[in-house]
């Protein structure tokens, strides 16, 4: 395939042409902006643009005659068809943090080369890492220069969404009390000054929310907080005078959004800054002054944000029942839908689901994507239909909805498993060890301050009992309002790390899942929130915590076979089934509540 079939490959050549400008061999393109963000607004989506690749996550490198994607397990099959006819290779990685296109590069050019990358959207911890390779097999890194910008014509613009604050009663804490917080731990660091890129930290920090990226409501910005007052670093015209009012009687001044790189520059000698390694990028991190001291730390602000407080807590268990509500609702219609003889593709139940979210008080939009995989789609962990490419539903199988919502009182991401028309005895086996693995973590007692990713086996052993495992982490902390991924907390096959320390008020989904390549794929996801329990020995050992299961929507039970399941797991199972009827019950009527009794009636 070339050129004219493929506009890959001209862009390739492209980016070639310009390597051979610069004096460089390769260009590292990774999945990034300034601010180190999982979504991306388009203007920084320039390895899908230049690779064709739609993944939320992965690596791409160009290099002077080769091509390479690197990307883990959730996306190597959506991976291999969105690359065909490209020329550019995809390598298989274990998982989304792996550094194996470091090696790749290191190995692949020749010693005396350079390689290239946007030291703009280059984290500086990856920084690190990615020199010290290079200077190992003699290759320069040169990170001075966007490439992109000079092969990428219809580049889109930054995002011009306006700026807004979360308001009272779902805004519980003053922005005046969350900068006092910050700066009290920037005092404990000894920092004068503390600059924050990442967009949810700022969001939080700020109590302002924006549109800048699709399904996150948050907006570009960087911030820079000192011991009296902090400047916000904006696109103008996104926070209007009564707002930017609001904000300076706070002590938070407005500049310019490209400003932010001179004011790091302009910081006064004897200075001492607080950075996190891991979200800011190399291009801001030099701007520092040689006089002034830096401190490299979590942001304060990661910590604080990931433990919500027992009125956000309030919040979010009521933004569950009104997503438990809006799914009802769909489900009920879906199957009667399906009993009457109608066709319903992959698309309809996003456009459905979606428009039932939507009635719903408080209501925002939608957290991420919605995944509907039906059969072999189900088995892409990261699936979405398009209008291109999407399945009916009939026939025979599993159907797997991935989604959630963006309330004003919280984030939800809830996934279940339904089945369709017959379903087999193998299905019922994948669809009741994913239900033990998910039952497991949610039962889990384990001391305060256990590292998340410890928590990560109680999930994969009872499907590991049976030689079954899942490619992706089982559970990712989730924001208030805020982004639906969010850390420090992850329970993952994750090196553990002192700051993923599990503390009451996280939330974290709980979402194993099996998934048979070309065939169907099973993924039961709830949340959690990390509270405080007693055991038998009454705090003897150290205070205890457990999980409080959040999300409210009946599991399908016509997917288990129960003689895989214990006593006291058919119990909890009824148990929860009993307070989803009981907090939804009340503002569902007619079929929506005939449907709810139905799948939530004891096993």
């Amino acid at each position: 395939m070339d050129a004219r079939v493929n506009p890959v490959r001209e862009r390739l050549d492209h980016v070639r042409q310009a390597l051979a400008r610069h004096g460089a061999h390769a260009l590292l393109v990774p999945s990034a902006d300034p601010h180190l963000s999982e979504y991306l607004p388009g203007h920084w989506q320039g390895r899908e643009w230049l690779s064709g690749f739609t993944g939320s996550m992965g690596t791409l490198v160009v290099t002077i005659d080769r091509a390479a994607l690197f990307a883990d397990s959730r996306y190597w099959t959506q991976a291999e068809a969105e690359l065909l006819g490209s020329g550019i290779e995809l390598v298989k990685i274990p998982t989304g943090a792996a550094s194996h296109h470091i090696q790749w590069l290191a190995a692949q050019t020749p010693r005396g080369q350079a390689v290239m990358v946007d030291g703009q959207v280059l984290g500086l911890a990856v920084a690190q890492q990615l020199r010290s390779a290079l200077d190992a097999a003699g290759v320069q890194l040169r990170t001075e220069a966007d490439l992109l910008a000079e092969v990428w014509p219809d580049r889109p613009p930054l995002p011009a969404a306006a700026v807004y604050a979360h308001q009272a009663p779902q805004a519980v804490e003053p922005r005046a009390r969350r900068l006092a917080r910050v700066r009290e731990a920037m005092a404990q660091q000894g920092a004068s000054h503390h600059f924050v890129s990442t967009v949810d930290d700022i969001a939080w920090i700020t109590g302002l929310r924006g549109a800048d990226v699709e399904y996150n409501p948050v907006f570009l910005a960087h911030l820079l907080i000192d011991a009296t007052g902090a400047t916000l670093f904006v696109g103008a015209g996104k926070i209007g005078p009564a707002l930017a009012g609001q904000l300076a009687a706070d002590g938070v001044a407005l500049a310019g959004y490209a400003a932010a790189p001179s004011a790091l520059a302009a910081l006064p000698g004897g200075s001492v800054l607080l950075v996190d390694p891991r979200r800011i990028t190399l291009g801001l991190r030099q701007q520092v002054g040689a006089g002034v001291s830096v401190v490299e730390s979590i942001n304060p602000s990661t910590l604080f944000k990931s433990r919500k407080s027992a009125a956000e807590i309030a919040f979010v268990r009521e933004a569950m029942v009104e997503d438990g509500v809006a799914m009802c609702r769909f489900y009920a219609g879906f199957e009667a839908a399906l009993a009457r003889g109608e066709r319903i593709s992959e698309l309809m139940v996003d456009e459905k689901l979606s428009a039932e979210r939507a009635r719903r008080p408080g209501f925002v939009g939608l957290s991420f994507p919605t995944i509907a995989g039906f059969n072999a789609n189900g088995a892409l962990p990261h699936y979405r239909a398009t209008p291109e490419s999407y399945a009916w539903i009939e026939g025979d199988g599993l159907l797997l909805i991935d989604s959630g919502g963006q309330y004003l009182g919280g984030t939800t991401d809830i996934t279940r498993v339904w089945p369709i028309g017959n379903i087999t005895a193998a299905h019922k086996r994948d669809f009741t060890l994913v239900l033990k693995g998910m039952m497991n973590l949610a039962r889990a007692r384990f001391p305060r301050g256990t590292l998340s990713p410890f928590l990560d086996t109680l999930a994969r052993a009872p499907m590991w009992e049976h030689g079954l495992d899942f490619g992706h982490g089982t559970g990712h902390g989730v924001g208030y309002f805020l982004n639906v991924h969010e850390g420090p907390q992850s329970i993952s096959k994750a090196q553990p790390e002192p700051q993923m320390a599990m503390e009451p008020g996280m939330i974290t989904s709980d979402e194993p899942g099996v998934y048979r390549s070309g065939q169907w794929g099973v993924r039961i996801e709830n949340l959690l929130l990390a509270v405080p329990v007693d055991t038998p020995e009454h705090g003897g050992f150290g205070e205890m915590l457990g999980f409080e299961t959040l999300t409210l929507c009946p599991i399908d039970a016509r997917c288990i076979e129960r003689s895989l399941l214990r006593d006291d797991e058919i119990a909890w199972l009824d148990d929860y089934h009993a307070t989803v009827r009981e907090r939804l019950a009340p503002r569902l009527d007619g079929d929506a509540l005939a449907w709810l009794i139905a799948r939530t009636a004891p096993i």
